[in-house]
This record gives C-alpha cells, structure tokens and sequence, in this order.
C-alpha cells in the first residue's frame, strides 16, 4: 500500500495511547491487534482514530460501522499469487475461464484440494534461516499498494519477506530482504514445483500454459511449509494460505516464483480479463512496489509491455528488482513526474493509478496507518490523486481503459476524486464492459458516473479495505499520438560476434533484440525494441527487458537477473540443483559443497526454480549470489 510520505517519519507516541473512540462512537473493540514497538519488550496496542470511526458510523450505520470495526481489530488472511510465466496452469484455469471471473468447477476450486501447480516446500524451521535485515524507507508514498503489503523486494510486506524496504505505507513490503535489491536475481524455489522435461528444464517456467507429463500440473497443497487454504476467487493465480510462513526460507520466494500480495488488490486482473490486456501497452503510474505491476506484466503476455514509473528513487529501485524477480522481461522501470508521462498523449492502451492515499485499509495489519492518519492526510491525498489522474487521462489512448484504486475508505479519495475527473473530462468518460462478479465474494458494487466502482470491507470480503473503479476514454478518430522527442539514444545495438554469443543464452533467439547500455548487454523481445529505445530518450529508465551481463573475450558474464528470466535457455550452461538446505546457504552468500557443480559457471536451482549462478573452480565455489540479496543470519 501506498501511504503520503507527509506521514512517513512521524512516531507520535504520545498521541498512540490517547487515541481511541469518543462518545456517540459505537463501542468498538480495544485495539489489540495492530501495535507498534516501544522499545525493548514493549509492544502498544494502537486504537483505531476516533475521527475514522465517528466517519464511519455516519457513512455506514451503526450496525455495519461496528461490524467494519471489529474486523479490522482481527487478523488479515496470508496471501500470494503465483507467477503464471513460472508455474504450469490448471486445467480449471484457462482464458476463457478467467475472463468470466470463476473458473470451471472442478476438484481444483475445492480449498481441500488446490491444483494450483504450487509444489510444497519443505519450510524450513525458523531457525534454520534467520530474517532479512531491515532498513526503514523514510521516502513512501501515500497508501494504495496493499498488494504489496504482503510482498516485494520492496514495501512492507503482507508476508514478512523484506522486513526493511518499506512500501509506500510505510510498512515493510516483504520479510524477504532487508536491503535494496539490485539488478540481481532472486532464487528460484526449492519446492519441487514442475516436472523437467528432457532439457532439464521446468516445463512451467518455460511456457506459462506448457503441462507436465501427466497433462496436469502437479497438485500442490503447501506452499513454505504452510498448507493452501484455499483460491481467492476474484484471482486466477491467488491463493490464501492457512497460516504465515517464513518467506524468508522458502527458495520459491526468492525465485520469484509467487508473490506475497493481499487478496483485495489482486482484484485489478480481474478488472482487466476482458478489456484486452494481452499484447497491451499498460501505464502503471503509481507502481511501487511492484505487486500490481507483475500482475500486469503476466496479463500482458510476451508482446506486450508494461511502463512502470514511480517517483520516489529510492523506491523505484525496489521496484526494479521486483520487476527482474519477476523475470518476464516485458517491463520497463521509470522514475518520472507523472506529468512527464502525460507527455506521452494517447499512447497507452491502458492506464493504471493504484493512487498514494491515507491508508485506512491498511488499519488491520499496519499499526503506523492508524498512527499517522488525520483528516489532513486524507485532504492532501485527494488533491495528489487528482493530479495524477489528470496525467494518467492525458496518457490514456481513445478507447483505452483507465483504472483508479486506492486502499481507503473514504468517499473523498474514492468517488470524490472520480467525480472531480467527471467534471473536466464530461462526455470523454465513457463506460468500461460489464465486470462479472459473484455476490459470494462480499464485493460492494456501485457507480459514479460512467464509472464502475467495487469496495471491499474486511467485515464483507476475505482481504482488506479496497477501493477500484474503471472506465474507458471515449474513442475518437484522429486522436494522434504523441511524445516528446528523444534527448538521448542511451542504446548501443549489439554486434554480429555479440549478438551470437547473447543468442546462445536465450530459449527463442529469433524474439529478440539486444543492446549494450553502460557496459551491460540486455534483451528485449522484439515487438517492444523500438518501443523502449523511444521511451528511455526522454524518461529516466532504471531498468527494461532483462540484464543479460558483460561480455569479457567474446563469453558472457551472466547478469543475476538472467537466471530469473522465463526466456532462459538452461542448455547454455551446467545446471546445478540443491536440497532445501543447500539451497539457504546459498542464499546466505555460504560456502557450498563443489561436487554438486560441474567446472566453470553453473545456473543454481533449488525444485526446478533458478536461484542465481556460481561458477566452479577446482574444489572450490565461488558463490555468486549478490551480497545486497543474501539472506542474513541469526534471528528466528
């Protein structure tokens, strides 16, 4: 989620223990869930802010006010959803299937039985893998990205991955790694996820429709150790585990294999089933930390190509990694003024703004959003999001879709936003096609203008507070496109002696296109080259396409962020596969055993899902996994 980094640094610890509800409040429970730490063996409870649930009661009534406040002093449900491009799909699960919002009955939609071609990981015990360091990101922005809550090389997570990057709420995206991730790859996973073919190679990460043997992915029930409790079934890639695991000991993890994102969130795949996401062009203007840009980034499919600007730096480089984790290579990371994106008219097919906010979905899991919310916050967010939605209008394409979302509750950040849009773009603003949901899912469905709107209360829907609405921009003949002209050409085209030796790394040379930018080679597929060279003359690109590496005597020196990548040859080099336990050492940047390697450099795989390289010298290894990435020791 996406917090206004106004509210950021601010502790009011003072303020913590005054807070709570007032009379003519409903009596709403004491707050023991969500607390902040106080120092050493202190933990204070923080209340939900008194102003909030006077709103809410006047909003909601009574009976549904309480009903919203008692959910939200509970405990959030553990989520993730699975990379498509890494794991086989379900014969419950096709196209077609997904563009109605359910898939077709089958034993794979039983929560006792999921074939989501999750392998179970073995789950290490706590103490076999201590936690990422943390580092606290005193740069967030305003709240929207609870899909990030749960994961991500940055924001905070909903998962406990990377215990210091903290997302635009101010809360740690993942418990994965404490530090900033760099262009590296992320270990592929452990659990034994998808059956090799005769490459060596996992059929599912090679084709994300490709099945096993057996014609069916493996039917998988825990995923780091924890059992799958069951499909979110707004999301075709999502499940809901039944407890939280240790990420931080789950190689899949590391691999990018899933992503820890809040179930509410994933709903924006949902909205784009049927608004021709594959092959699109989509703006995400609000991206980090990167949960709903990998969504997109799977939608899109192998041509098509996701632009994802945020402009906070610091994060936006925690976005870049989760992009390479990822490893679809169809994104291309900004760091822009959403106003030097509008420059780009009529461009994109799709435009999305997951919008900075205040936070008040985030109140369940997130003790700093009750801390730090104000009336204020809540005013200054929609004057941010009114921009920025100005911007997205300008980037939109006619008859392209716009999607706005936000992770708050109130009316003034939702539905006042989208009326003030109506009021400038009037007859522009044109309906989006029909979205099918089930009333099963608890979603609160309504309008605003042209304009379909979906809110999801915890006390209604299994995840947390979320708002979405779409759109479309009324198509208009001889609208031209148009973008600034390029500054700068940072593109070097590959040669013939390079372009032989990057074609040998890559399962389907003929797809693509390479360059050398500031010493590094990168691939790009072909039907995005052009696109991309236009876009880094004007933005500021922080990473596109995939990292390949440095070429030294004509040879490739593997870039981390190869071995994540879904268009990897693995007939290129050794493959060296680890146990669980190997596997954690060497996310931990330790010494490894060289029989488990051939001589020279080795792609490292734990279950089938790549983790990064190491090349063999003799008897000894040198461990090339990136010293920023690695897994600290200690802790529980």
């Amino acid at each position: 989620m996406k917090r206004s980094r106004k509210h950021n640094d601010t502790k009011p610890h003072a303020a913590r223990s005054k807070r709570g509800g007032s009379a003519g409040t409903p009596p709403v429970p004491p707050a023991d869930g969500p607390a902040v730490d106080d120092g050493p063996g202190r933990m204070t409870p923080v209340a939900l802010p008194a102003a909030f649930v006077a709103r809410t009661r006047q909003e909601l009534g009574d009976p549904e006010a309480l009903a919203l406040c008692e959910a939200l002093e509970g405990t959030p449900p553990v989520c993730i959803r699975l990379n498509p491009a890494k794991w086989p799909r379900t014969a419950a699960s096709t196209p077609e299937a997904e563009m109605s919002g359910r898939t077709a009955a089958s034993e794979a939609d039983r929560p006792d039985t999921v074939h989501a071609a999750l392998s179970g990981s073995r789950g290490a015990t706590p103490s076999s893998c201590g936690p990422a360091s943390a580092e606290p990101d005193a740069t967030s922005r305003p709240a929207g990205e609870r899909d990030t809550a749960e994961q991500g090389a940055a924001g905070r997570p909903e998962t406990g991955q990377n215990a210091t990057e903290q997302n635009s709420s101010g809360r740690p995206e993942t418990e994965q790694n404490a530090t900033e991730q760099n262009s590296s790859g992320r270990p592929e996973t452990e659990q034994n996820a998808t059956e090799q073919n005769s490459s060596g190679r996992p059929e599912t990460e090679q084709n994300a429709t490709e099945q096993n043997s057996s014609g069916r992915p493996a039917e998988v029930r825990r995923v780091a150790g924890e059992p799958v409790a069951g499909r979110i079934p707004w999301s075709a890639e999502g499940l809901y585990l039944a407890e939280r695991p240790s990420f931080t000991c789950d190689p899949a993890f590391h691999a990018g294999a899933y992503y820890v994102q809040e179930a509410s969130s994933q709903f924006v795949g949902h909205l784009l089933r049927g608004a021709g996401a594959l092959g699109a062009r989509i703006l995400d203007l609000c991206a980090a930390p990167g949960g709903k840009t990998t969504l997109y980034a799977s939608l899109v499919g192998p041509d098509g190509l996701v632009v994802a600007n945020e402009i906070d730096r610091r994060r936006a480089r925690v976005l870049a990694d989760n992009v390479r984790k990822w490893g679809t290579g169809n994104t291309v990371v900004t760091s822009n003024e959403p106003a030097q994106l509008a420059r780009f008219e009529n461009r994109f097919d799709i435009v999305a703004v997951d919008a900075p906010c205040s936070g008040e979905g985030m109140f369940r899991k997130d003790p700093q959003a009750r801390a730090e919310w104000s009336e204020g916050s809540v005013r200054l967010c929609a004057a941010r999001q009114a921009e920025i939605l100005r911007a997205a209008w300008a980037a939109l394409r006619p008859g392209g879709t716009l999607v706005y979302s936000t992770c708050t509750f109130n009316r003034t950040e939702d539905e006042g936003v989208l009326e003030e849009l109506l009021g400038w773009a009037a007859d522009e603003v044109v309906e989006s096609e029909p979205i099918p949901t089930d009333p099963s899912w608890g979603i609160v469905c309504g309008r605003v203008g042209a304009f379909r709107t979906f809110r999801f209360y915890p006390h209604r829907t299994q995840g947390e507070g979320f708002f979405a609405a779409t759109a479309r921009k009324a198509p208009r003949t001889g609208a031209a496109i148009r973008a600034p002209k390029p500054q700068r050409q940072p593109f070097n085209p590959a040669g013939r002696e390079a372009r032989q030796e990057l074609e040998r790394w890559v399962a389907a040379p003929a797809d693509y296109r390479f360059a050398e930018v500031a010493g590094c080679y990168y691939g790009y597929r072909a039907a995005q080259f052009e696109e991309v060279k236009a876009l880094a003359g004007t933005l500021a690109v922080l990473y596109s396409g995939v990292a390949m590496g440095a070429l030294y005597d004509g040879k490739l020196k593997p870039d981390p962020a190869l071995a994540f990548h879904t268009g990897l040859d693995r007939r290129a080099l050794p493959v060296a596969e680890l146990s669980h336990d190997e596997a954690v050492q060497y996310l931990r940047k330790g010494d490894l055993r060289a029989e488990a390697f051939a001589e020279g450099t080795n792609l490292v795989c734990a279950g089938g899902f790549a983790l990064g390289f190491a090349k063999r010298i003799g008897n000894r290894v040198n461990n090339l996994y990136p010293n920023s990435l690695r897994i600290l020791k200690g802790g529980a």
